[in-house]
């Protein structure tokens, strides 16, 4: 019966004695509550509590990522898009998450996902597609200053899909399609201007230099040769009909 009541005894000490003494790792902290009011936040390692009068809430620290739940939301343009986004977040201030709000990362994400449909709602849909960072950076400023009373930091909050309707999917390739003939057009245009320019500035120096409308019949016979056709017509030029009709006494129009 003695040796009984020794384990019994035994037992009950070893329980207080574990009690008294807790254990944080590296990325935990301690909220202690002494007789139900706040009291220090304990670091990592050991420490003491006080059995039965002391009580600790752990938080971990660490960086935090959550996929949000796809939003089905609508633009201020008026266009429907499905939009999810990724969340990164850490408690920065162990007692506060702890007093200051029922279930931290169940708040924080709730509140992303309301500030996710909030900032979708102040863009267009061209803005969305066009310029994520802006729209992050707003939904980053709007978290920022709810998550803050919670004693939680916002690391980083980014828009991963947009889903748009096809009918719109559809007008925006008909659109690219468009700009990209505009384009087409414009170049080909470009290069038929230069091309006339360079005809028309080889026009002026073959009507100012002496025998450079010769040199480019030739050449423009031999290009023909080159085509192999069986009958060859070649024109005599305009200045050797002059000079046989200047011989012949002829009058000017006559070689014509």
């Amino acid at each position: 019966m003695d040796y009984a009541i020794v384990a019994a005894s035994a037992v009950f000490l070893l329980g207080l004695a574990l009690k008294t003494l807790g254990i944080n790792q590296e990325y935990e902290r301690a909220v202690l509550f002494r007789l139900g009011r706040l009291g220090t936040t304990k670091g990592p390692g050991w420490y003491w509590l006080i059995p039965f009068i002391d009580r600790v809430v752990k938080v971990d620290i660490r960086t935090i990522t959550v996929q949000l739940e796809t939003q089905e939301t609508i633009t201020r343009d008026g266009v429907a898009v499905k939009v999810n986004a990724v969340l990164w977040y850490r408690a920065v201030d162990p007692a506060r998450v702890v007093t200051a709000v029922e279930s931290w990362r169940l708040a924080i994400i709730q509140a992303a996902e309301t500030g996710m449909r909030d900032a979708i709602g102040q863009s267009d849909l061209d803005q969305m597609l066009k310029d994520r960072i802006a729209i992050n950076k707003r939904l980053l400023e709007l978290l920022a200053t709810v998550a803050g009373r919670w004693g939680i930091e916002i690391d980083a909050v980014e828009i991963k899909d947009v889903d748009i309707p096809e009918q719109m999917q559809r007008a925006f390739a008909r659109e690219a399609e468009a700009i990209r003939e505009k384009r087409a057009r414009i170049i080909k245009a470009k290069g038929e201007n230069e091309a006339a320019q360079k005809l028309a500035e080889a026009a002026t120096m073959i009507a100012t230099a002496p025998g450079a409308l010769e040199l480019r019949r030739l050449q423009t016979l031999t290009e023909i040769g080159v085509e192999h056709n069986s009958t060859i017509i070649a024109m005599l030029p305009v200045e050797l009909l002059h000079a046989a009709a200047k011989i012949a006494g002829l009058p000017k129009g006559t070689a014509e």
